[in-house]
């Protein structure tokens, strides 16, 4: 619904200024549509992604709509909303690789809009990952998603000798990166991943970090230790021996005392 909303936002704004001035609309066709020379798209890169969010009219814009919203439930009938999103936006830009591709081989000229090349890459997904699904169509009946498939890429071959050459090799580009992108992530190779990282990447930088509150800490004052007196760390030495010959004194008598001993013992008593 988010893309829808968007598509038919830009489709707005894009209606509005096509209808009130030739001029800006020239230059939003030039700045962000993709055009078919290699050298435009080296000096614009940013448009193999932008060409997919306008339409050249509103039948074109109803229809693709139309076609999103069906093709975007199937698809998340069996997949995520990041897979979904990361294989519209790297469809729009294989879809656009491909028509500059295509046209710079045949040395024709143009330019392409619209998010036909996309919306197929995710109906054709679909059907890739689940052919025989079932679907019950007004007037019709019951057709497998295969064959829905099928009818949008047979039409596409019949018509692109007619008109809308480059549409229609944006239609098929995508739909071959929807059966690729399926097959790949069948063998465990998600492509989505890499649209998903990048927009992680721009989130974390823009990402407010929260700030941890400030903490006082109040701490004790040490108190300084006074410095012992060399007189009183003696004086604790010989109280010490002065126990300890009066121990031995006591337990074996005067007599088991060591000459030094006494001395000590006599020296002290002075």
């Amino acid at each position: 619904m988010q893309l829808i909303f968007w598509n038919i936002g830009l489709a707005i704004i894009y209606f509005l200024v096509e209808a009130f001035s030739s001029q800006a609309i020239g230059r939003i066709n030039y700045w962000l549509l993709l055009s078919s020379a290699p050298s435009d798209l080296l000096f614009k890169p940013w448009t193999l992604l932008t060409y997919a969010f306008f339409h050249g009219g509103v039948l074109h814009l109803i229809f693709n709509l139309i076609m999103l919203n069906f093709a975007a439930r199937l698809f998340l009938t069996f997949f995520t909303q990041k897979q979904f999103f990361g294989l519209y936006i790297l469809a729009a830009i294989f879809s656009g690789l491909i028509f500059v591709l295509t046209y710079f081989l045949f040395k024709n000229v143009g330019v392409l809009i619209g998010a036909s090349g996309a919306i197929m890459a995710i109906l054709i997904a679909s059907a890739t990952y689940a052919p025989l699904y079932q679907l019950r169509l007004l007037l019709i009946g019951n057709v497998k998603l295969w064959h829905i498939a099928a009818v949008f890429l047979i039409l596409d071959l019949i018509q692109m000798p007619a008109s809308n050459m480059g549409g229609h090799i944006a239609h098929l580009g995508g739909a071959f990166f929807g059966f690729l992108f399926i097959k790949l992530l069948q063998k465990g190779t998600d492509l989505s991943l890499f649209v998903t990282r990048i927009i992680n990447f721009f989130v974390n930088i823009f990402k407010k970090k929260k700030g941890t509150p400030f903490k006082k800490v109040h701490k004790n004052p040490v108190q300084p230790q006074p410095k012992t007196a060399g007189r009183i760390v003696v004086k604790d030495k010989t109280q010490q021996q002065i126990d300890e010959i009066l121990d031995k004194i006591s337990q074996s008598g005067y007599d088991s005392l060591t000459k030094d001993e006494k001395e000590f013992l006599f020296r002290a008593g002075k």
